[in-house]
Parts: structure tokens; sequence; C-alpha cells
């Protein structure tokens, strides 16, 4: 039961029609929701399946409103509305907390993947933290670290000579996981070609960091439950 007067509440807030409207939700859970990680539903993001005009307060919103507002005054469906549209409220601490945790994985992935053209070696983890801070690196705490490492390393470039270690793999994912697993492919790595049979199922050639392949395997066969077959056709 959320009370009212609890201050350190973390919300995700819309203005609609003049109107206020609030969710209290885990904000863990949130960040994951808003990278549309699989499994993950507004059920498992909101604290309080109430929609209120003002959560401190123990306000509830009008359901009249969110009928006229939102077309529903079915509160799962109108947060999936203040999701989307709306935004969330964090603490300073927490979203300093969530970009230095990408960062620092950003960090550790292009140290295992990239070299130095020059003398063929990895990038000591100091020289690149530099090179980030001197290219002004701005981290996204809604996007994930993959979908952020390419553009990272664009970045970085002007400051530092960098190559990374690619793959080119295949993956073939049964029918039943297909449709889930290509948002999951195409997070990883940057699809060459993709054929679907007839059954369904899916066959993948994607471009794949050399250091990302472990976690993309795992990834998938977490989804399609040990189903993925996977092979490596060359390095590049």
């Amino acid at each position: 039961m959320i009370q009212p007067g609890k201050l350190d509440l973390t919300l995700a807030k819309l203005k609609k029609g003049g109107a206020h409207f609030e969710i209290v939700i885990d904000p863990d859970i949130a960040i994951e929701y808003k990278n549309k990680k699989e499994g993950v539903t507004i059920k498992d993001v909101l604290k309080s399946e109430l929609i209120f005009a003002d959560s401190n307060k123990g306000l509830k919103a009008s359901e009249t409103k969110m009928k006229e507002l939102f077309g529903t005054a079915d509160p799962l469906k109108v947060a999936e509305q203040i999701m989307e549209h709306g935004d969330i409220h964090l603490t300073t601490e927490y979203r300093e907390q969530i970009r230095e945790n990408k960062r620092k994985r950003i960090l550790t992935l292009i140290h295992r993947n990239a070299m130095d053209p020059r003398t063929k070696l990895p990038h000591p983890m100091t020289r690149l933290e530099n090179a980030m801070k001197e290219a002004k690196v701005s981290i996204d705490m809604y996007q994930s670290v993959e979908e952020q490492i390419d553009d990272v390393i664009t970045k970085l470039r002007p400051i530092l000579p960098i190559k990374i270690e690619l793959l080119e793999v295949q993956v073939t994912i049964p029918p039943q996981f297909a449709h889930q697993s290509y948002r999951v492919i195409k997070k990883y790595g940057k699809i060459i070609k993709d054929a679907w049979g007839n059954d369904g199922s899916l066959v993948a050639n994607l471009e794949l960091p050399a250091g990302l392949q472990e976690e993309f395997l795992d990834t998938l066969n977490n989804l399609a439950h040990g189903g993925v077959e996977y092979k490596v056709l060359k390095e590049r």
C-alpha cells in the first residue's frame, strides 16, 4: 500500500489534457521495460496498480478523466501509456549510478574487443577512459550498452585509432522463438542477411563483436530454451 506523504517514491509522470497522472514504479525494472527487455511487463514495473493524480498525497486519478483522455480506466493500460509518453523521475544519484555502470561496461567491451591497429595491442583502460572524457561522450541511461557502443567508438576514433575484431556468425532459431529472437539479434550486431523458413524458423547472418559472442549466445539460448544453432563463418 502506498502511504500518503511518502516522498522517496520513484515515479513515472505524464501531463495530459491539463491533468496529472502518476504511477509508482520499481526503477530497475522500469529501465529494463524501457529497454524492451524480453519478458518484462508493465505489471512487473508497477509497485502499485493504481493511477495517481498526486501519489505523495495518496490522491488517485479520476476514472472519468482517464476514460476521457486515455480511452480506458484500466490501470495497466493507462500505466503503459504513462511509461511510453511520460517521464521517469529518478533521483540524481540513481541516474548517475546507472550511467556509471553502463560507462564501465562499454569501456570493458571496447578494451576487450578493440585494438590499436598500429601495434595490434589493446588500448589500456586508462587511455580509453581519458579518450572518453576528451570526446565528451554522454551515456544514455535508457539505451542498452550494445546499442550505444558503436556510437561511442565513432566518437573515440578521432582521438584514438581503434579497430574492432568482428566475426560473421550464423544463427538458426526455431519457429516458436524466431520473432522474439529477431530483436535480440538486431541489438547485438549488424544483420547481413536473414531468411525465414516456411515453418517460421529464422536463419540470420550477422556481424558481431568478438567479445560479445558468449553473452549473445547465452541470451539467445535463454530465450529459445537452448534451441539455437550457432556457427562462426569468418573473422573480419
